[in-house]
């Protein structure tokens, strides 16, 4: 067996749930190169967003912690630097790393260039743009101010650019970490190319059960419900081929089997349940995320696991994976026992939250949440500890049925209120009301300026 150090790719789509793969169960997906992942290594069933929205799920992604600690409770704020990363992590250990596309972890305005630096958590490689939904508009920076501009199709650009990357890594012998972030299937909806948009049907498109539509919300204004959800699903297939792409280039050089390969999203996309869109909803949903891992030499084939994997804890299993030492910061589990030995203990709960309802979510009256799921169930509350939702999400997949307060219930809501307690303390959360919560941290002042930047970017 080689002692080749193993390669990492982690590539992850902006608002995807869990249900928009073939292999999820969902027919009216075409998505050959994810269900390939899922038929060739390992699918994780209850991937979960711990902090269902962008810029906190991303910071948990990357660091390890949740929003309590790296600083991030709301959008366009900017991530501590001081924290490990998976950057300087992987660098710690000899790999080359290397970022490109979506990074909005540093603040706004959204179009500000990140320098070379502590800034950039350890990515030496770059190709980023802070944030930008204009898919037909690509945009990146390098190393300098300069703001680089290419045509086409900004999920494509972004993994030629990755190609790009990859074959740089031919004739060396250091490992890599490459990181590659895409903006879809996140709105607008429509911006996919056409050639995706005609593979499907809007008639034919099955919506969940829970779905509402026409719904008085403000962000469906002027969109169709099976128009919009044949949309995000051509914008997943174009991911899935633009996935192939970097799969095919890995296996022409003769890495893939020696690359731990990660394919997952920041958090879902409501899409009419429940009368929603978007994300910050503690519904499935927003909540649950894809999650596939390739790593032959470890993690087998064709192998469905049911581990509650939060995003906290893909660091950890990643340094698990690969025989890294873990930094004390790390608020994320190992799950890697988890993935190769069906005997290993496994987690029993894992935290969902939103910090505050900014933007959309109060434009949905989705206010601040705290909540734990488990396997079979999701128990959520308001602040200040009250409760507010319980789902039994074996029997009630689509979550219609709230059994919060119920008599039947009042144990499993009792042990799940105790795991909550748990959560909160390990995060130092109070669990305050939104611009409560962000004062209490010392935040809100420096929000409130990152919100007027990015909003008067957006008038």
């Amino acid at each position: 067996m080689s002692n080749k150090p193993v390669n990492v790719v982690l590539v992850f789509a902006d608002q995807m749930r869990a249900s928009a793969m073939g292999c999820a169960g969902n027919p009216d997906v075409i998505s050959p190169t994810m269900d390939q992942l899922a038929s060739q290594g390992l699918y994780l069933e209850n991937g979960i967003a711990n902090t269902p929205v962008c810029c906190p799920n991303r910071g948990t992604l990357l660091t390890s912690t949740y929003p309590t600690c790296h600083n991030v409770q709301v959008n366009d704020m900017p991530v501590r630097t001081d924290l490990p990363t998976l950057g300087t992590v992987a660098k710690d250990n000899g790999y080359d790393t290397a970022y490109i596309g979506k990074w909005h972890l540093d603040g706004s305005p959204r179009s500000k260039f990140t320098p070379p630096g502590p800034r950039r958590l350890g990515f030496d490689h770059w190709a980023v743009y802070n944030c930008s939904h204009a898919y037909m508009d690509p945009k990146y920076y390098r190393d300098s101010p300069e703001l680089i501009r290419k045509p086409g199709y900004e999920p494509q650009v972004q993994t030629d650019l990755a190609l790009d990357y990859l074959e740089s890594r031919k004739k060396n012998q250091t490992p890599f970490c490459m990181v590659v972030s895409w903006g879809p299937p996140h709105d607008p909806y429509p911006q996919v190319p056409q050639k995706y948009i005609d593979l499907y049907d809007p008639e034919k498109i099955t919506l969940h059960p829970n779905v509402i539509e026409p719904i008085d919300n403000v962000l469906a204004k002027d969109k169709d419900c099976r128009t919009t959800t044949a949309q995000y699903y051509a914008a997943v297939t174009a991911l899935d081929e633009q996935l192939g792409r970097m799969l095919t280039k890995l296996r022409e050089m003769d890495e893939l089997d020696n690359t731990l390969f990660i394919f997952t999203s920041d958090h879902g996309d409501m899409l009419w349940s429940h009368g929603m869109m978007k994300k910050q909803a503690p519904w499935a949903e927003s909540v649950d995320i894809p999650l596939l891992m390739r790593m032959p030499s470890k993690l087998g084939s064709g192998i469905k696991n049911d581990v509650l994997f939060g995003t906290a804890d893909l660091l950890p299993t990643i340094c698990g994976l690969l025989d890294w030492d873990q930094p004390q910061t790390f608020q994320g589990s190992d799950l890697s026992d988890c993935l190769t030995d069906p005997q290993a203990p496994q987690p029993t709960t894992s935290l969902i939250a939103n910090y505050h309802g900014y933007g959309e979510g109060i434009c949905q009256n989705l206010y601040a949440w705290r909540g734990a799921r488990s396997k079979s169930h999701t128990y959520v509350e308001k602040p200040n500890r009250k409760p507010w939702m319980l789902f039994d999400n074996l029997t009630d997949p689509y979550q219609l049925n709230n059994l919060i307060d119920q008599p039947q219930v009042a144990d499993l809501q009792s042990e799940l209120s105790e795991a909550l307690t748990h959560w909160l303390t390990k995060t130092d959360d109070p669990a305050l009301p939104d611009d409560d919560q962000l004062k209490h941290f010392g935040l809100y002042e420096q929000w409130i300026y990152h919100r007027d930047i990015v909003q008067k970017q957006w008038r």
